[in-house]
C-alpha cells in the first residue's frame, strides 16, 4: 500500500493558498481515480482506492501544517507502511510556480510540514513530490506569500497542473519519477519564467 500525503492548513481561508496546494494535489488523485470518501481518522483525512492496479491511502493532515508528522506517523503505523511507500506533495519556494520535481529522502530545507514528518517518523527516507510556488523575493514576505491565495493570473496554468498530477500517478507508483515529471512539465502551461539570480 502507497500512502499519499497533501500538505496544507485546515479551514476555508486557507484553502486556495499557496501553502495548500499539497492538498489540492491529493484532492485532484481522490477525484480522478474514484477514491471512496473522505472520513476522519488518524489526525487527518483519509480515502481509499487503488492507482495503476496498487492500493493507496491519500491523507490530508488536519492538524495545520506545523504538526504534519502526528497525523503522518500514525497513519503510517497502523498500515505498517514503510517510509519508502510514503509520498508528500508539498509547495515548494526555491522552484518556479508550476515547475515540479520528485525527491528521495533529503533534507526538509525549512518547510515546517517536512520538518514535522522528519522528526515524527524519524527518518527522511520518504518520496516527495516538490509543488514550486516561486519565492516572494524577500525572506521576511515568505510568511505572507505562502498564506496568501493564487493570483487570478495564475489559474490559467493552476487547474490543468493540479489534473496533471493527478492524472499520472501511475508512472510515479510504478516506479517511473522521471517519466512522471516529464508528463507533468508537458501538460502544464506555465507562462511564468525563473527568476535569474
Amino acid at each position: 500500500m502507497w500512502l499519499i500525503v497533501g500538505l496544507g492548513n485546515t479551514g476555508d481561508k486557507y484553502k486556495n493558498n499557496r501553502h495548500n496546494v499539497g492538498f489540492m494535489a491529493v484532492d485532484s488523485i481522490a477525484d480522478h481515480f474514484g477514491f471512496n470518501s473522505w472520513r476522519k481518522k488518524f489526525k487527518g483525512e483519509v480515502a481509499e482506492g487503488t492507482i495503476a492496479g496498487q492500493k493507496g491511502l491519500l491523507l490530508k493532515p488536519q492538524t495545520m501544517m506545523n504538526n504534519s508528522g502526528q497525523s503522518v506517523a500514525e497513519t503510517a503505523k497502523f498500515y505498517k507502511i514503510e517510509p519508502a511507500r510514503i509520498v508528500v506533495f508539498h509547495d515548494e519556494l526555491d522552484l518556479a510556480p508550476g515547475k515540479m520535481r520528485v525527491k528521495h529522502g533529503g533534507g526538509h530545507a525549512g518547510h515546517n510540514g517536512l520538518r514535522s514528518i522528519h522528526q515524527h517518523l524519524g527518518t527522511d527516507a520518504y518520496e516527495r513530490v516538490r509543488l514550486g510556488i516561486g519565492h516572494p523575493g524577500d525572506k521576511a514576505r515568505v510568511s505572507g506569500y505562502v498564506l496568501s491565495d493564487f493570483a487570478k493570473a495564475e489559474q490559467g496554468w493552476l487547474a490543468p497542473w493540479i489534473d496533471a498530477l493527478a492524472v499520472h500517478m501511475p508512472c510515479l507508483v510504478e516506479g517511473a519519477d522521471e517519466d512522471y515529471m516529464t508528463r507533468v512539465a508537458a501538460e502544464c502551461p506555465v507562462t511564468t519564467k525563473e527568476k535569474k539570480d
